[in-house]
């Protein structure tokens, strides 16, 4: 399965190791981390497979264990296969991969944003399925030219696993690889990435829910009664599948307010003063014109900041015919001054940049549009969502 990560803008040197990982390396430019849940997993299944491996090879006493600990490693070494797949793809389409994580559900692929369409969606979300059905037919294959042993205990280990996590993970369902090929399909059939988000979210807490409900129903289906294991397991399936479809839920809904933010509709009327301007001066200034906000120029008429409306709201009227207008302006540092056309997610990320209250929107042949405030952002936003 694969994970994306919001766009941001990327740091100019390595990204943090999150804690509790270990690096490994590097795959299709990404970083292979092994998070330490799975060395758990890894031992689990040491002792799962012991029992078979005993069978096959008797007298191994301890070491059955240490066979397989490595089938666990040959296993997750195709799971890597799999999650390395999406970030080839994905690096394809031009996408960063930061990240490739094993932990003891499986792999997650960090791919920074969104794709730009729904074929990309597409063929990012289902080539890691195809991936371990290929690796899994190939084991089928080579099983059949194994000799008898502890070797063809451990291709066939590795075929079985390899189908189930292709077949499962082609499972309609966020956040299931095939939670996002139905997003695709969604979003090619009505054009709306955010409606095909929002089907594949709720069929992914759909799916927690049949999980969730598995032992109940073991019996009467396989004939075999469940375990105390069975309730946990299905129990943290089931968190894991309803925790990444409700997020999906929720960041479709996010992002499908975006497009309303656009930074010209959001303009505030501007007047320019000289930086040494009485503050009172350039208030009366800017109400004649009625402006909802001021910018400070220099003697060559160059904009150099903006009057914060919180410090001069603090500023008491009968001080500001003494006050120079340059103490209560922010100076225009790199990143406050933006293209008034921005609009949606790039507007967003403009903004998560260089965090400020006020920046400067400049038009196209570089003059000087009005004055965006953060305030009236998020009131945008908020209005859109009620």
């Amino acid at each position: 399965m694969s994970e994306r990560a919001p766009s941001s803008p990327q740091p100019s040197g390595p990204a943090p190791r999150p804690p509790g990982t270990i690096r490994l390396g590097q795959i299709a430019g990404a970083d292979v981390l092994v998070n330490a849940s799975w060395f758990l997993i890894a031992a689990l299944i040491s002792v799962l497979v012991a029992p078979r491996v005993e069978q096959v090879e008797p007298g191994l006493g301890v070491w059955k264990y240490g066979a397989g600990f490595a089938f666990a490693v040959i296993l997750y070494a195709s799971v890597l296969l799999h999650e390395a797949s999406h970030a080839y793809v994905a690096r394809r389409f031009g996408h960063r991969v930061s990240s490739i994580t094993l932990h003891f559900l499986g792999g997650m692929t960090a791919i920074d944003g969104e794709a730009r369409t729904a074929k990309q969606e597409f063929w990012i979300a289902v080539v890691g399925p195809l991936t371990s059905l290929a690796v899994g037919g190939a084991a089928v294959a080579a099983w059949f030219v194994t000799p008898e042993g502890l070797l063809q205990v451990g291709v066939e280990g590795l075929a079985g696993a390899n189908l189930l996590i292709g077949v499962l993970n082609l499972v309609p369902a966020l956040p299931l690889d095939g939670g996002r090929v139905l997003k695709a399909s969604v979003w090619q059939l009505t054009g709306n990435m955010h409606r095909g988000t929002s089907i594949a979210g709720w069929s992914g807490r759909l799916l927690a829910v049949v999980v969730l409900g598995w032992p109940f129903y073991q019996q009467a289906l396989l004939g075999t009664p469940p375990l105390v294991v069975d309730y946990v397991l299905a129990a943290v399936l089931a968190a894991f599948l309803w925790t990444g479809a409700t997020a999906a839920i929720l960041n479709a809904r996010i992002r499908s307010r975006l497009p309303s933010l656009v930074a010209r509709r959001l303009a505030r009327r501007t007047v320019t003063v000289p930086e040494d301007t009485p503050l009172g001066q350039a208030v009366a200034t800017a109400q004649s014109h009625r402006a909802g906000s001021i910018v400070t120029v220099d003697a060559g008429g160059h904009p150099v900041g903006i009057v914060s409306e919180r410090a001069l709201l603090a500023v008491p009227a009968d001080r500001r015919p003494w006050m120079p207008t340059s103490s209560v302006a922010r100076t225009l540092g790199p990143g406050m001054t933006l293209p008034v056309d921005l609009a949606g997610e790039e507007l967003v990320a403009a903004i998560a940049r260089r965090p400020a209250e006020e920046y400067l929107l400049v038009a196209p042949d570089g003059t000087l549009h009005g004055v965006l405030s953060t305030v009236d952002v998020d009131r945008a936003f908020n209005d859109r969502g009620n």
